[in-house]
């Protein structure tokens, strides 16, 4: 008698023989199915590690920031670079995100021109890249390899910092003046000093510029660090990695544009 089919229903004959081919299909891929169980490698999740104003900051976060500390410009002068201020200066790139944000300071966004800009001065002055020739395509992209980073990454990178920078100069430049007599007293007391007995230092009137601008960073730099040491102390700031508490001041630690 042969099976019928009605609507899709096999007959009993059918489904015994559907069964049965599933037992010995189930039975074959048994001992690989254990044999994998036993050999699978563990799955590593991503993990929290810190909480600012309820913006998660990840493990993953913490490792992109080492590598990508290779294009600080002290990178070269450093050992190695620490988790613990790799976590603290994206504390602080959080905070002054938010007040970006906050404070809707869309001028401060660069341009892709911009970017490849500075993109290209990198290339150029980064100590890291002294050895590898990144004015070139070919050294370039060995850089990047070496470094586990990518194109893509490293112009994101820039173009933060850029936000950033702007954000600063917007903010806390305006309404700063340096007095002549400040330049003066920075010519004597400390450009003079730096050139030997007998070497002719550039007279006042041609330095006078650059010296303004130092002046000018200075109390750009200590207006930034009062504002950012706020920031931390008004936030809700969370460390859950016991590992990664700051060992001495935060804000002296992870100062978001070093």
């Amino acid at each position: 008698m042969t099976a019928r089919r009605s609507f899709g229903t096999v007959t009993a004959p059918r489904r015994v023989w559907q069964g049965w081919l599933a037992m010995c299909l189930a039975a074959a891929m048994a001992p690989a199915l254990a044999q994998n169980a036993q050999t699978a490698s563990p799955v590593v999740l991503d993990r929290v590690v810190a909480v600012v104003n309820n913006q998660a900051i990840l493990a993953s976060d913490v490792d992109d920031e080492i590598r990508l500390s290779v294009l600080e410009p002290r990178t070269a002068a450093r050992i190695s670079e620490s988790p613990r201020a790799a976590l603290q200066r994206l504390i602080s790139r959080t905070l002054i995100q938010q007040q970006i944000r906050a404070e809707e300071a869309q001028a401060t966004a660069p341009t892709d021109e911009d970017v490849a800009a500075r993109l290209t001065t990198l290339r150029k002055e980064l100590p890291a890249c002294a050895s590898e020739n990144c004015t070139t395509d070919a050294g370039w992209k060995a850089f990047l390899a070496g470094h586990r980073l990518t194109q893509e990454r490293v112009e994101a990178y820039i173009r933060n910092r850029l936000e950033i920078l702007r954000f600063i100069e917007m903010r806390f430049r305006q309404g700063i003046s340096i007095s002549r007599s400040e330049v003066e007293t920075y010519y004597r007391d400390t450009l003079l000093p730096q050139y030997p007995a007998g070497e002719k230092a550039p007279p006042l009137d041609q330095v006078e510029p650059r010296i303004e601008e130092i002046l000018l960073q200075q109390q750009v730099n200590v207006l930034f660090s009062d504002w950012l040491d706020n920031l931390r102390k008004q936030g809700d700031i969370e460390v859950l990695d016991p590992a990664l508490e700051p060992a001495a001041n935060p804000a002296q630690q992870g100062a978001a544009t070093e």
